[in-house]
């Protein structure tokens, strides 16, 4: 046999070599077409398997994700047999190469809490624990609906046990608020409480969910609600005066904390006015907007009419302006009063003549406050003066502005309306042109209806009086040891003692006064007499106050008229001069007439003393017959001080 030749072997060997890339691309080919067919019979058989497990649930608990041949389980079972059979089962699928158990057992959650955050603007992911007795897929079905536009969510929770009723409502109220929020926001429902936390997106969506934390779902209650207001680049702040005195406030406002400040300078700009507070919460960049508001409200208290305005970065101020002397300072705060970084605008100020002529006196419980319009300087300084004189424990903060144009009968009517007010406990006075309003609380009924008899009648020709005051019935009726008892523990430690000579009422006085007052609103039965004091021996007479002394005079009794005496008409021509003659005669010549004793000069005065305070109980309400001076008691000491007693 012969051997095969050198090139026939050459040519085998070729032949071989040929066919090898041939036969690579075979086998690869197998096994790329074989793969896949191995990974979907995986995907089959545990898809089998997860169906399986939701027999007598509301869907099945497994889920599983085939990667590549590995199986990832999760899940939570209903009880721990079920788990290791379903485990069990995915271990034996053939082709599987290996099985990542992520299951675990339903157990009882307490508290029972779910939250779901929002990451980003297209996405929502839920965490901690979701009712066993609704599953995964039906909870997300009912969540589809409210979840913000273009959003997908995410759902990382874990079945379990112990959910609140109607759980999916309350589910479906925090994520539909998702949807007026920035990302970063999270909402958590712990048991029955829901809370919030973030960032509303936009003006709209804040309101939006300043509406919806009013309606909570039924059955549920709000928790910690910590929303920021939305970002605006361009921030405004307003303020409108109207022409009777009010504000209103527009424009945005950063927090709570803010409005407040804003609102409590607006009510002192006010002074009593209405405050319409239509501001919308909003963060601005580096504004501090309490400060720049208190800047604004000093401008509109310059203002009649008009508006105020904090945009575009500019402070403008149009309108008609108090007075001829207001456009001056309007013009000086525009210049020197803004704050830092904030810059003025336009000025468009018209000065018109006052119309009406307006003054307001307001009595609070720790001061007076005078403002409006004077027609001069020597009227601020009789008003105040008058005011001074009857109100000693408030101070007076005078905002008074002088200008001509005060109607005829300005003073009388003010002197009047100031006379009734300091007779309050609180209250208003105000003269819009001829017409004067009195508002407030008196301690007494009495004293309030006396008041609406007496300040109309008390008007010049012309002008018009309108008296809104009620009366503090006693809250107490106390018997007569209980009312004396009280009368000695507000005078005992507090002894009113009028200083050497005089007459007028100490500041001291006013405190105890008023709680006396007050006292004999609860005990109506009663009667309080005041017995005066004397000086002390030598005492040397403190130097004349005239208020004080035109107090005592309007206090003091005025005489009773003598009787006409009786004449003869026989007298003819001389009856009319047997009057003249008969007083002439009664009075002593100047050198002839005796000089009282000091007795008698401290009798006296301890009685005006005594009347002094009658008065000012009376200014305070109490009724004319149950506040008067003793008659017939002696003086009592300057060591005593005045003495007050209850007389049934």
């Amino acid at each position: 046999m012969s051997l095969p030749s050198p090139l026939t072997l050459l040519r085998t060997r070729l032949g071989w070599l040929a066919g090898l890339p041939a036969l690579a691309l075979i086998g690869v080919g197998t096994a790329y077409l074989a793969v896949p067919s191995i990974e979907d019979q995986i995907a089959r058989a545990a898809a089998e398997v997860a169906r399986t497990t939701g027999e007598g649930q509301p869907e099945p608990w497994l889920r599983v994700r085939v990667e590549g041949r590995d199986l990832v389980a999760a899940g939570e079972a209903p009880q721990a047999p079920e788990r290791e059979a379903v485990i069990g089962r995915l271990a034996g699928i053939e082709g599987a190469r290996r099985l990542i158990d992520r299951t675990g057992i339903i157990e009882e959650a307490s508290p029972f809490v779910w939250t779901v955050e929002r990451p980003a603007a297209d996405r929502l992911e839920s965490a901690g624990s979701r009712p066993a007795e609704i599953g995964a897929f039906e909870l997300a079905q009912r969540l589809k609906p409210v979840l913000p536009r273009e959003a997908t969510l995410e759902d990382r929770t874990r079945a379990a046990r112990g959910a609140p009723p109607d759980f999916p409502d309350a589910a479906a109220y925090a994520v539909e608020r998702m949807g007026d929020l920035t990302t970063g926001s999270v909402a958590t429902v712990n048991d029955t409480v829901i809370s919030i936390r973030g960032a509303a997106a936009s003006l709209a969506g804040y309101d939006a969910l300043r509406a919806a934390l009013t309606r909570p779902p039924e059955g549920f209650s709000l928790g910690a609600i910590e929303i920021l207001p939305p970002v605006v680049a361009d921030i405004r702040l307003t303020v409108e005066r109207r022409p009777d005195g009010s504000l209103e406030l527009g424009g945005h406002v950063a927090s709570p904390e803010a409005r407040e400040a804003i609102r409590a300078a607006a009510e002192e700009a006010a002074e009593g006015a209405a405050i319409d507070d239509r501001m919308q919460d909003a963060r601005g960049l580096g504004l501090d907007a309490p400060t720049l508001a208190t800047a604004l409200l000093k401008l509109a208290a310059l203002l009649h009419e008009g508006r105020v305005a904090y945009e575009g970065g500019l402070v403008s101020v149009s309108g008609n302006a108090l007075d001829a002397g207001a456009v001056g300072e309007i013009e000086a705060l525009m210049r020197d009063g803004l704050p830092a970084g904030v810059k003025a605008g336009s000025v468009a100020l018209t000065s018109k003549p006052i119309s009406p002529y307006v003054l307001r006196v307001r009595r609070g419980a720790e001061r007076v406050s005078v403002s409006g319009h004077l027609p001069d300087e020597a009227a601020r300084e009789t008003l105040l003066a008058r005011l001074r004189a009857r109100l000693f424990r408030e101070p007076v903060q005078d905002k008074s502005r002088l200008a001509p144009g005060a109607p005829d009968g300005f003073a009388t009517a003010t002197g009047a309306g100031l006379d009734a007010l300091t007779t309050l406990s609180g209250g208003e006075l105000t003269i819009s042109g001829t017409r004067l309003t009195l508002s407030g609380t008196s301690l007494y009924p009495e004293a309030a209806a006396r008041l609406s008899r007496t300040l109309p009648a008390a008007m010049p020709a012309g002008w018009s009086a309108t008296v809104s005051v009620s009366g503090s019935e006693p809250t107490t009726r106390l018997d007569a040891g209980e009312c004396g008892r009280r009368l000695s523990e507000r005078v005992a430690a507090h002894p009113l003692r009028f200083a050497p000579g005089s007459t007028a009422l100490a500041a001291d006085f006013y405190p105890v006064l008023d709680a006396v007052a007050a006292l004999a609103r609860d005990c109506p039965s009663e009667r309080i007499e005041i017995v005066g004091h004397l000086d002390p021996p030598n005492a040397k007479p403190a130097e004349s106050d005239p208020v004080a002394a035109d107090a005592a005079r309007e206090s003091a009794p005025k005489p009773k008229p003598a009787p006409p005496k009786k004449t003869d008409n026989k007298a003819g021509k001389d009856d009319k001069k047997g009057p003249k003659t008969e007083k002439a005669e009664a009075k002593p010549p100047a050198s002839e007439k005796p000089e009282p004793s000091p007795a008698e000069t401290g009798a006296d005065l301890a009685r005006a003393r005594a009347l002094a305070v009658v008065d000012y109980l009376q200014k305070a309400g109490v009724p004319l017959d149950r506040a008067t001076a003793a008659d017939g008691a002696p003086p009592l000491s300057e060591r005593q001080g005045i003495g007050l007693a209850l007389r049934s």
